[in-house]
């Protein structure tokens, strides 16, 4: 098996069978085979270059989901029909497929292994733009700043609950979003918290204790808070320089590279290229402005660019709905079912949800599109989703309280007549059942016969791939012009049992 996976496949809606996905025709490549080559000779024009892993993510994303690339052979044990399988490019920067996959499987992986059957709650934490720039040019200040940010909350929480931290703890997993409804670069946090805490008893077991949600006023209190002890960190590693009224970045704190301008174009709403570089994106306003206080229902914490947000959250018996907010903090960065192009040939992406100022579009030039798309790469290395408190996979407390009971100090005891737990059952899956269980797509039912399908080869070698495509775009040509006759009776005269 080569290193990257089968390509996700479409679904048919009336049969749930395999239907392979053909990106070529959808518009975000078609936009991106066009107009990367010209947006790289751009920059090249200009003496610049876009880093390697950037440029590595488009020319995967263009392999991505093309069977001239590679492919799986899948045949039918009993009828012997075949499809095809393409391979995927497994990219997190802005490929949809790879996308939805990885957060169909991130969402199954929280909700069957990692979260315990205990209400949960959605804290969302938005930043200034200078450290939304900053945490992109360097993730590993974001990591640090995620554990101060962690340690705030769950010291309200368990404060809240009447306890300290020597005798209750807390958890939380934190999904890292890069981009924003406009498809700009917005790094903010989306941590699921335990809603309480577990406190300790004399025997070894925890007993979980709710704590009600947040006041405004204590939203408030807690950006404060984030914010004084985020700059104070800033401060100290030289990063952040204060004066009697603002804050600013150190000058040498970030690299000058190719990316630079445009992660900073992609936060601050401005154009990156062409004769608009620097001018605010445009937008289209097809909606009344509303008042902030109609569109959400308690006011988020604000403070000094900080925003803090509580006001979502499950119950412990709301599995499904967990899992639905699992799959919103997991999604991927462009929806296709969004983008459009205007009559004079731009790139038009509707918001998910409208500004206050009725604005439900932003237009893009193509070249400036493709900056959008090379601003939410994220660098190699920057793990997205990281795991705090009982949830660590260093905490003690770990196989105590999470559904898969896998963690530090864990006993694991083989025994026979026992089901396997949702761990067991996940590393057992192969991946064509996973395929199955995140996307409700069957391919190892045949869709003629209803026989088992069968993975008979994986095809890399550009020669054989050639011939394989050339002999079914033959027969394809061929079955058109030339369509079978209709079946008939056998012969008068002849048993019928001589054609059985």
């Amino acid at each position: 098996m080569p290193q990257v996976a089968a390509r996700m496949a479409s679904r048919d809606e009336n049969t749930g069978r395999y239907q392979r996905h053909r990106p070529e025709q959808t518009l975000l490549y078609r936009i991106v085979e066009e107009y990367y080559p010209t947006f790289a000779a751009h920059l090249a024009a200009q003496g610049r270059e876009l880093p390697g892993y950037v440029q590595r993510e488009f020319d995967d994303y263009l392999k991505c989901g093309r069977l001239e690339h590679g492919f799986l052979r899948v045949r039918c044990e009993s009828c012997h029909a075949e499809h095809l399988v393409a391979f995927s490019c497994k990219r997190r920067g802005f490929c949809p497929s790879c996308g939805a996959r990885r957060m169909a499987e991130s969402a199954a992986l929280l909700v069957d292994e990692v979260l315990p059957v205990q209400p949960m709650r959605q804290w969302v934490l938005s930043f200034p733009f200078q450290l939304r720039f900053l945490f992109a040019s360097r993730p590993e200040v974001m990591g640090r700043v995620l554990g101060i940010v962690y340690r705030v909350i769950a010291t309200h929480l368990v404060k809240k609950a009447g306890y300290t931290h020597q005798a209750a703890k807390t958890g939380a997993v934190t999904l890292i979003q890069r981009f924003g409804s406009a498809l700009n670069l917005n790094i903010h946090f989306h941590m699921l918290f335990l809603d309480g805490v577990y406190v300790e008893r004399p025997n070894g077991t925890a007993r979980f204790l709710w704590v009600r949600a947040p006041t405004s006023a204590e939203l408030t209190q807690l950006a404060h808070t984030i914010a004084h002890r985020v700059g104070r960190y800033l401060e100290r590693q030289g990063l952040l320089e204060r004066d009697a009224e603002n804050s600013y970045l150190a000058l040498d704190a970030v690299d000058e590279d190719a990316m630079t301008p445009l992660l900073r174009h992609s936060i601050t709403y401005r154009i990156a290229v062409g004769p608009q570089a620097g001018r605010k994106v445009f937008t289209l306003q097809t909606l009344p402005a509303c008042d902030p206080e109609d569109q959400f229902g308690d006011m988020p914490g604000k403070v000094a660019g900080f925003s803090l947000h509580a006001g979502v959250a499950a119950k412990a018996h709301e599995r499904s709905k967990l899992e639905r907010l699992c799959h919103y903090i997991s999604r991927p960065a462009v929806s296709e079912k969004r983008l459009s192009l205007t009559k004079n040939g731009n790139v038009r992406y509707q918001l998910k949800t409208p500004y206050r100022d009725g604005t439900t579009h932003v237009i893009f030039e193509p070249l400036d599109f493709i900056a959008r798309l090379s601003a939410l790469v994220p660098k190699p290395r920057v793990n997205l989703t990281r795991f705090h408190g009982v949830f660590a996979p260093n905490s003690k407390h770990r196989a105590l309280v999470t559904p898969a009971m896998r963690g530090k100090g864990s006993k694991k005891v083989k025994v026979s007549d026992e089901p396997p737990t949702p761990a067991g059952r996940r590393a057992s899956m192969k991946w064509a059942q996973r395929l199955k269980r995140v996307f409700q797509i069957d391919i190892e039912t045949c869709s003629e016969c209803g026989g088992a399908m069968k993975v008979i080869a994986c095809i890399e070698d550009p020669v054989v791939i050639k011939q394989i495509l050339d002999h079914l775009k033959q027969k394809a040509e061929t079955n058109e012009s030339s369509p079978l006759p209709e079946s008939r009776a056998p012969p008068a005269g002849l048993s019928p049992g001589l054609f059985t």
